[in-house]
């Protein structure tokens, strides 16, 4: 197998855009009409995860264990689209038709055997790792929602409780599909694990987002959802071992840092936290109360709220770096950062500027982070793609 001749290949069918997805799932659906049941019924946000799952694969080709790695995570998580052994020659078929048509009379028997070669090892990784799963995981959870309160508009706060114990670390994220769609959608839970296992999510409803519409307009306490593994490691707090935090958060991406303000607050209070809440006015602070709560519960944390002051006075996303930067100085600590792209590609270069390391800023977002099967952030809160499936 040719590396150099996969990534060179790949290079020139992926300048095609829009039309490689396009092709693709158009030969796999018409091939193998079974499949379909895989996919969201609005494919509209799914087309681009093909090509994006597929850049990073071919651009780690020659690097196996991080490649590996990849794919086994891609194959245990894909078990909550109900993707078996069998789909996978089919979408091997679409994928090298697909090549052998956009790259024409550059096409070669060459090419066909290592695209063969390649997809045959990513399949069986990827098999392998969902049989493995299948002995510590279920492919998704039943979770059962107890709490459901509307903060405002297109904000709601749920708890659900899952049907049975599902682990994960603050910082990380839970896939949450309603059994009425074919989509997912990812939240990272707003807790610390609790002893009785409910998690705490903040939703906010997204333009056209199917998943993410139903939990705040379309449920009711009683009503059931299904629950991913968690995923994603950008946010955790083991890294940062003892040192002070700053949190800085816009919107519902104030979720994930409250679960790590919970987890502080397990390790009685050993390290200083400071949080800058943000919004484009003060009525937009959703979650205010909880917050002051936890201020006058815990003396190491202390809190400060970033607003616009007026219409003629607009909120900026980079406002809350630039306060934080401007009350105090954590470069002895580490900073988290989670809100939309452009609060956190606003703070990021802020926290640079000011003499940050790459490595005690921690965020999620700007389209480039790789957790497992690709990380991203899409509005306010952090969640992820799949090849199979999608996140609305």
């Amino acid at each position: 197998m040719d590396t150099a001749r996969l990534k060179q290949s790949w290079a020139l069918v992926a300048a095609y855009g829009d039309e490689v997805p396009f092709y693709f799932y158009s030969t796999l659906f018409l091939t193998h009409p079974e499949t379909r049941q895989m996919f969201p019924t609005n494919m509209a946000g799914q087309r681009d995860r093909l090509v994006t799952a597929l850049g990073h694969i071919v651009s780690n080709v020659d690097q196996v264990d991080q490649l590996v790695g990849f794919l086994q995570h891609l194959g245990a998580d894909h078990r909550k689209f109900a993707v078996r052994a069998e789909h996978y020659p089919a979408v091997g078929e679409a994928l090298v038709a697909t090549l052998r048509h956009f790259l024409g009379d550059r096409w070669s028997d060459e090419l066909a055997a290592d695209w063969t070669a390649a997809y045959g090892l990513i399949a069986q990784v990827m098999t392998d790792a969902a049989k493995e799963a299948e002995n510590t995981s279920p492919p998704w959870w039943v979770g059962e929602i107890v709490g459901h309160e509307r903060r405002s508009f297109d904000i709601a706060v749920l708890t659900l409780r899952p049907s049975y114990l599902l682990p994960f670390v603050p910082g990380q994220s839970l896939g949450v599909s309603h059994p009425s769609t074919r989509a997912w959608r990812y939240y990272s839970p707003a807790n610390a694990p609790r002893a009785d296992g409910t998690l705490e999510f903040h939703v906010r409803a997204a333009p056209g987002g199917a998943v993410s519409s139903r939990l705040v307009y379309g449920v009711n306490i009683g009503d059931q959802v299904h629950l991913a593994s968690p995923v994603g490691d950008q946010l955790a707090l083991s890294r940062s071992g003892g040192s002070d935090l700053l949190l800085l958060a816009s919107g519902t991406g104030w979720a994930p840092l409250k679960s790590l303000v919970e987890q502080v607050a397990t390790e009685n209070g050993r390290r200083r936290v400071s949080l800058y809440v943000g919004a484009r006015s003060r009525l937009e602070f959703y979650d205010n109360e909880a917050i002051d709560k936890l201020t006058s519960s815990f003396p190491w944390l202390t809190v400060r709220y970033v607003s616009g002051t007026s219409p003629l006075d607009p909120f900026e996303p980079g406002q809350i770096a630039e306060q934080a930067l401007a009350e105090g100085d954590w470069r002895g600590g580490h900073v988290y950062v989670c809100g939309s792209d452009s609060m956190v590609a606003s703070s990021v270069t802020a926290l640079g500027r000011a003499g940050y390391q790459p490595g005690q800023v921690h965020h999620e977002g700007l389209g480039d982070h790789w957790y497992g099967p690709g990380w991203r952030t899409f509005g306010d809160a952090p969640q992820s793609f799949d090849s199979f499936g999608g996140a609305q």
